[in-house]
């Protein structure tokens, strides 16, 4: 299990992390992460471009000249596409253009990117991101610190919690650094950015969403829990339903019975 040495903004060494050999510990796969990244951006296009065919463009219905007799070629149309103005054969059309990529091979690409960028040398975990107000002045000196802005400032990737404002904030002004959580990491951003800062919280979380022994665990603690809720809703479901048993109807008693049937009589 690799470790990793974890520093803060003034780049001074204050522990170490340990990251799971199946996230950060992955082989290169060059196919599976080109895979991953033309899913991703198929799925980001719009595919609103289109061209207007000879049902789209306006011109007269009117046949121009005759069919026979001018010597010209015969004519149907003016919004024929051999004309200037005319409709586009053939054209592009609106479309969907996204197609499903299995969540394992998205996982996979994913540990393989963040594994090279480890080998690289490229990932740094920071202890936090703790700014005390929103300064891109203080985001910078940070940056330099951290000896990211040597020679010119690398495109950055930074992965922390999307609570901390006062980072958003500080960073949205800055050209090449963009700001993301764990849930929200994509192959596109690892391949994009040569640098990434991560936070030894999101470092922690990527163990548990990519390791695939994490996720079979967590599932089987989920699976324990379910029983065990159900046994104890039972007995309140129980005493919920004893409170709205509705209640015995009065016996009526025979001196009841004798003065009703006298009552009746009197009538």
């Amino acid at each position: 299990m690799p470790t990793v040495m974890v520093r803060n903004l003034k780049n001074k060494e204050v522990g170490e992390v340990s990251l799971s050999d199946a996230v950060f510990g992955a082989e290169l796969n060059e196919s599976l992460i080109h895979a991953a990244v033309m899913n991703y951006q198929a799925n980001g296009r719009q595919g609103t471009s289109a061209t207007k065919t000879r049902g789209n463009v306006s011109g007269s219905g009117r046949k121009l000249w005759k069919q026979k007799g001018t010597g010209r070629a015969r004519i149907a149309s003016l919004r024929a596409p051999l004309w200037k103005g005319g409709g586009t054969v053939h054209g592009p059309q609106p479309r969907d253009w996204s197609y499903n990529m299995p969540k394992k091979m998205r996982r996979g690409a994913l540990r393989s990117a963040l594994s090279e960028r480890l080998r690289e040398g490229n990932l740094i975990v920071v202890d936090e991101f703790g700014f005390e107000s929103p300064r891109t002045k203080d985001f910078l000196g940070a940056i330099g610190t951290l000896g990211l802005s040597e020679n010119g400032q690398p495109k950055t990737l930074i992965i922390d919690s999307l609570d901390n404002a006062n980072l958003i904030l500080s960073s949205r002004n800055v050209p090449k650094t963009k700001v993301t959580n764990s849930f929200g990491l994509n192959i596109y951003d690892i391949i994009y950015h040569e640098k990434l800062l991560i936070s030894k919280a999101a470092v922690e979380e990527l163990n548990r969403l990519l390791d695939p022994k994490a996720r079979d665990e967590q599932a089987v603690e989920v699976e324990e829990e379910v029983p065990k809720a159900k046994k104890a809703a039972k007995p309140k479901a129980e005493k919920a339903a004893k409170k709205v048993e509705p209640a015995e109807a009065p016996t009526v008693t025979d001196d009841a019975a004798e003065t009703g049937e006298e009552a009746t009589s009197n009538e």
